[in-house]
């Protein structure tokens, strides 16, 4: 390594305890507390501690019953739900592994990842997703059972573990040692076909209690409180669920996206996860609310307050009192409002999966929340550095959690070793042998570390653009700006081997909607008169100059591209973790490519 840095542990972590251990030191802990809330019939039901410890050896219990084995693997395809976390654990907890399959995931999908693993047994969240197994169920040869959770499954699964005594599950319990499989978990494929992970009891454990030592803040204190609404089948989400487990943490689980922001307030969450497209969103929708009268110009000193505090709070000298007293001011006048909208009682937000532009993160830290971005990956059973709630630095990925370490190698790659690194590629040992090399798994993003530990990211070795000039260049930051227009839904910028950078742009039809309104003038009607609309044109063109102001020329978006329909995940244009599908989206529009933007030159007339 070029250079590297490694983040001591406080204290030991041992290395063969198992993902059930987890949820057992709740109980011991904490055995009344509540530990899972849900929402049913319009409030938030719950499970303490040792109930919902006590159902996952029921679950466990009856899928013993059922004939699930030592390595078995049992797959869920559903939406976030304590059913989804109950009947992971117990899955794990008796040594068969999880497989975790995004419910957007089409029947083709479903198939290759059965087959992949070898599942025997499937939980699906209702008759749409049992559909889809019973479509491929006869070309996934080790496939024998299949349950509908909607249709009352976990009861059936409790009731056949009536016959399996206490002993004989406990007698499961103990022979799982650290080193045994927990999960395989298949990436979501931006490019490519999707490999399976294998993370370990190990991984997760220790990464879980790094995690714990690494953000006592968030983990430890009285009544903590996280809303969960990420997809289960990412294992960012899966994380935090096991690290709400060893913390004093009670995890709310919905999977709503439509009530979000009233389980916000119900809920009363003290941090949040999300990625950098939620705070996004929920800014535009403050400054379209605010309008352009007098209210938008409020609105609109109080974002130039809140970055110029936030701005003069990272330098790290004094704050000047004049900015202390506008900052104030608008606290009550503005602030206030913009963090009652995540419930009232947030003190941090965790941001990852995608750039976050720096405008938006001081924009909230200025109003007072702290947006701590971190960073990892499938491969690193998710975080591997994160920022610390005191000394964040915005800009930065933070520091490796402890017990981790960073480094990069001669080609400036982003290397990470810890015992999170996953075991490796499912079926694939040559992956393994060339992504991980004396035990530093190589990110595939380009990126420095400092002097004290703190990590930045430059770009994405794959997705760095060459320009048929030779100019290098790294579209996350161009992308992440962009998006930050109300207007804007997905920016994908464009040039490997061409003249010069250009984007293509999609619009966010709702967003855009209430934009035009607030700026008086009429919506319009679907994302096709959208794309031709001089307005949301002149908006677009504007985020894109704010955007090359980051860059040198050579780098700046010369031309855009405004398109008149979406990137989705039906289409195959975003992951199920809403990232771009780069070379998917490149070859989907290669004649608007080469000939909206890059338009051919006419040969000349020489005659």
């Amino acid at each position: 390594m070029r250079h590297e840095y490694t983040r001591p542990l406080d204290a030991p972590i041992d290395s063969d305890d198992n993902v059930f251990s987890l949820l057992e030191g709740r109980v011991r802990r904490d055995p009344e507390g509540t530990l899972i809330e849900y929402p049913e019939g319009g409030e938030w039901k719950s499970f303490t501690a040792r109930a919902f410890r006590d159902l996952v050896v029921s679950l466990a219990k009856g899928l013993i019953a059922r004939g699930i084995a030592p390595g078995d693997a049992v797959a869920i395809i559903a939406h976030t739900s304590w059913q989804w976390t109950a009947l992971d654990t117990a899955i794990m907890s008796i040594g068969a592994l999880t497989v975790p399959v995004y419910e957007t995931n089409s029947p083709a999908q479903v198939r290759m990842i059965f087959n992949d693993s070898k599942v025997v047994m499937a939980f699906a969240e209702d008759d749409s997703q049992r559909a889809k197994i019973e479509q491929v169920a006869s070309e996934c040869h080790d496939l024998k059972d299949v349950f509908v959770i909607a249709d009352d499954a976990l009861a059936a699964i409790v009731e056949l573990g009536r016959s399996v005594a206490d002993e004989d599950f406990e007698r499961r319990r103990d022979a799982v040692k650290g080193a045994d499989l927990a999960t395989i978990v298949y990436t979501s494929g931006s490019t490519g076909t999707p490999k399976g992970i294998e993370l370990s009891h190990s991984n997760f454990v220790f990464i879980v209690r790094s995690g714990i030592q690494s953000m006592p803040d968030i983990a430890l204190k009285p009544d903590r409180r996280l809303l969960l609404f990420l997809p289960l089948a990412h294992v960012f989400a899966r994380y935090m669920q096991f690290f709400s487990f060893a913390g004093n943490i009670t995890l709310g689980l919905s999977s709503n996206l439509k009530t979000i922001l009233s389980d916000f307030h119900s809920f009363r969450p003290t941090f949040i996860l999300a990625v950098p497209r939620i705070f996004e969103k929920i800014y535009n929708a403050a400054s379209q609310k605010a309008g352009s009268g007098l209210t938008g110009r409020v609105f609109a000193g109080s974002a130039e307050t809140a970055r110029a505090w936030s701005r003069a709070q990272q330098s790290g000298h004094a704050i000047p009192v004049g900015l202390r007293l506008k900052r104030s001011v608008y606290r009550r006048l503005v602030y206030r409002q913009i963090l009652d909208v995540f419930g009232g009682s947030v003190e941090y937000a965790v941001s990852g999966g995608a750039p976050m532009d720096p405008c938006i993160a001081h924009f909230f830290n200025g109003v007072g929340l702290p947006l701590l971005e971190g960073y990892g990956m499938t491969e690193t059973c998710a975080p591997a550095t994160v920022n610390p709630t005191a000394g964040y630095r915005i800009g930065t990925i933070g520091l490796p959690l402890q017990g981790v370490s960073v480094g990069v190698d001669d080609d400036g790659e982003l290397c990470i070793r810890s015992r999170a690194v996953c075991v490796g590629y499912h079926n694939h040992p040559e992956i393994t042998r060339g992504q991980i090399v004396d035990g530093w798994l190589h990110t595939g993003d380009l990126g420095d570390v400092d002097e004290d530990g703190f990590v930045r990211l430059t770009g994405r070795k794959k997705d760095l653009i060459i320009t048929a000039g030779g100019k290098n260049v790294s579209p996350g930051e161009l992308e992440a700006s962009v998006m930050t227009s109300p207007v804007v839904d997905q920016c994908v910028v464009i040039g490997d081997r061409r003249p010069f950078i250009a984007a293509l742009v999609t619009i966010d039809l709702t967003d855009a909607n209430q934009w035009l309104v607030s700026q008086g003038a009429k919506p319009v009607s679907d994302l096709e008169e959208a794309s031709r609309n001089p307005i949301i044109h002149t908006e677009v063109e504007r985020a894109v100059s704010v955007a090359n102001e980051l860059v040198s020329r050579a780098e700046s978006i010369r031309k855009f591209e405004i398109l008149p329909d979406a990137f989705t995940q039906d289409n195959g244009m975003l992951t199920p973790s809403l990232k771009a599908r780069r070379q998917v989206i490149v070859d989907h529009y290669a004649d608007v490519i080469d000939h909206a933007i890059y338009v051919p030159r006419k040969p000349t007339d020489r005659s």
